[in-house]
């Protein structure tokens, strides 16, 4: 038994290629892990690249792989390290580290040709793997460059005297091979609702963005981050800055401190009528975890795939969990609120007991108690203007009367500082008024024309309720920074803050560099990342399936795919007769042969051929034997020599016959 398994041992690489091979795999390693560096715990990462960094190293000094009887406590150390670094063994993240863990040990014990199977394979997983988490263009280019460098590494096992260019250019023309049946897949292989990694042990993972509670320095967090939070292409001219108003979590409740969401309440059409300019355009959402479509001010009804709030929200069918696109539309000059429920009102007024009893003597001092909602919104307007307040990213921590604190001892302060303190006073005055949340803003980006918001565009402002005019916007921000609803935050910063790198007005050339490859990114998002089901129906439909099922979705995929193949077959056999000259020279001697009744039948071997033409022919047998066996030698033994093939081209070409 023990002979068997010797016999059946992949055979050991020898010494004077081990080197060369080695750097082509340690290579296609390095690039296969680096798009997991985001998200394998730091630790973890490092220790990959210090084992890849000793394999390297090894190499380098041409020193035997690492005995097994080390490798063995390592991969079980691995193992280990992979349920302590997140809890849980069963699940995505805990197997691509794992993996990752696994394939850098794997290196160091390389010493044959099964060994470099097995580390392709396991790169092929992990760059498979890396689009769990992130399917952007930059890791699709890694993983391209990542099976080129494994197509290499199996190359040098098959060809090990080829050199580098012969590998290169082969692995590109067998990438370039299946990018017909990559499209085929992309397009017609059935697609699910959802990713297919959404295992239970990772369904809390974190999503950057808005939350539905705000308390002091929560949204100033959000604004140090250029991350995109969603994408708008209008159908129309966009609206101007003033009008946009991404509308996310409205917030009712208050503590004394932090600003909650109440409970919602949901319809299949929005509770008012819609009025004026109707604005048109398709959001693309990043995930955030929420149902909340972040759209402007105010939904039209009758949006496919939307929920409307009470509080006028748009909301999806489920949270937005992956890169999502709705075609919506608004109307921003729209009345809400007209009929606004006694308990809303009532909900909209409430304050805690003992909170902030300076800004409450302050409120009762500017209305005198009995002011009419419009006067007491004016008077607080007008207090709050001439208060010389600061729009500022860095404000000081606040305490339990965090109102207070801002509007009489720091005055500094971000948008949720001046909502928050807006709402209170409002509050105070007995006038129903709440925070919402969301972003307002947002870039054009001039090399594509769609609307760019980012985290740094989030903001908070609020909404009175006036009678006969319902709930109405008002941004105290727009009082102390205007610059901050019209050009941005960078604007509205103090000259003499410190500007998050993306906003500094010296780094113009990085901003334009941003927006050119955010211009790019867009494409493939919309174009690869949002070939969704409802797109793959509509193309099916447009190429003759009436009922797009998967039974039609196999048929089209059969079909396409020996279609593809036949194709490429065909292809094939043109080239090689055409930029064959073996091929063309013994092509040249059948034709020479057919003009005297002796053509060559597709099935008949040049050896074959030879003995047959000879018995026709017996005057020039020797001649036309030695021909046959020359060009059989040359097409089935290793490759013919330039000078070979000219060797047997000249003698064809000399042939006589009578």
């Amino acid at each position: 038994m023990f002979k068997r398994a010797r016999l059946l041992a992949a055979p050991p690489i020898p010494a004077a290629l081990r080197r060369d091979q080695g750097f082509w795999l340690l290579a296609a390693a390095a690039v296969t892990l680096t798009p997991h560096g985001t998200q394998l715990p730091n630790w973890l990462f490092a220790f990959c690249a210090l084992l890849l960094g000793w394999r390297a190293l090894r190499l380098w000094r041409g020193q035997r792989p690492v005995h097994r009887v080390l490798i063995m406590p390592l991969s079980i150390a691995a193992c280990v390290s992979a349920y302590l670094a997140y809890g849980y063994f069963f699940g995505k993240d805990p197997g691509i580290a794992l993996l990752a863990l696994l394939l850098c040990l794997k290196l160091l014990e390389t010493g044959s040709a099964r060994d470099i199977r097995v580390a392709v394979l396991l790169c092929f997983f992990l760059q498979l793997g890396a689009f769990f988490e992130n399917q952007t263009l930059p890791a699709a280019l890694l993983a391209l460059l990542g099976v080129l460098l494994c197509l290499v590494s199996l190359l040098s096992l098959t060809d090990p005297t080829s050199g580098t260019r012969e590998r290169l250019r082969i692995s590109l023309t067998l990438m370039a091979h299946s990018l017909p049946f990559m499209l085929i897949f992309f397009l017609l292989f059935p697609r699910l609702e959802g990713p297919l990694w959404r295992l239970p042990a990772d369904a809390n993972s974190s999503l950057a963005g808005l939350s539905d509670s705000m308390a002091p320095g929560s949204i100033n967090k959000l604004a140090l981050s250029s991350a995109i939070a969603f994408r708008a292409d209008f159908i129309s001219p966009p609206p101007p800055p003033a009008q946009r108003y991404w509308r996310g979590p409205v917030l009712n409740n208050f503590d004394g401190t932090t600003w909650n969401s109440g409970i919602d309440i949901t319809a299949t059409t929005p509770a008012y009528n819609t009025a004026g300019e109707r604005l048109a355009y398709r959001l693309t959402l990043e995930p955030h975890g929420r149902a909340w479509l972040l759209a402007l001010d105010f939904p039209a009804p009758g949006l496919p795939g939307v929920r409307y709030a009470s509080d006028f929200r748009a909301l999806a069918n489920q949270p937005i969990l992956q890169r999502t696109r709705f075609e919506l539309a608004s109307y921003p000059a729209s009345v809400v609120g007209l009929t606004e429920s006694n308990t809303t009102l009532r909900l909209a007024t409430l304050l805690p007991e003992n909170s902030n009893p300076r800004t409450v003597a302050l409120v009762h001092s500017l209305t005198g108690g009995t002011a009419a909602p419009e006067a007491a919104l004016q008077h607080v307007l007008e207090w709050l203007r001439g208060r010389d307040l600061v729009y500022t990213l860095q404000p000081p921590l606040l305490g339990r009367d965090s109102v207070d604190e801002f509007l009489f001892d720091s005055r500094r302060g971000f948008c949720e500082h001046f909502a928050s303190a807006f709402a209170f006073m409002m509050r105070a005055a007995g006038v129903p008024a709440r925070i919402v949340t969301g972003y307002q803003g947002g870039e054009i980006n001039p090399f594509d024309g769609g609307l760019i918001v980012r985290q740094s565009d989030a903001h908070a402002w609020t909404e009175v309720w006036l009678a006969g005019r319902g709930w109405i916007r008002v941004d105290p921000t727009a009082l102390v920074a205007p610059g901050r609803i019209d050009r941005g935050l960078a604007a509205a910063l103090p000259a003499s803050e410190e500007r998050p790198w993306m906003m500094r007005a010296d780094l113009a050339w990085l901003q334009t560099l941003r927006l050119r490859w955010e211009a790019v990114s867009n494409l493939w998002d919309q174009w690869v990342l949002g070939y969704n089901l409802e797109r793959q129906r509509e193309l099916l439909r447009k190429l003759g399936f009436k009922q797009p099922n998967w039974p039609a979705l196999a048929m089209a995929l059969t079909l396409a795919t020996v279609a593809v193949m036949a194709a490429l077959f065909g292809w094939a056999l043109i080239q090689r007769r055409r930029h064959d000259p073996l091929e063309r020279a013994w092509s040249a001697f059948s034709a020479k042969l057919a003009r005297h009744g002796l053509a060559r039948t597709p099935t008949e071997g040049p050896l074959d051929y030879g003995s047959r033409i000879a018995g026709a022919l017996p005057r020039h047998a020797g001649v036309l034997l030695d021909i046959a066996t020359s060009y059989a030698r040359l097409r089935y033994r290793p490759p013919a020599t330039p000078a070979e093939v000219r060797a047997l081209r000249q003698r064809i070409r000399t042939l006589r016959l009578p």
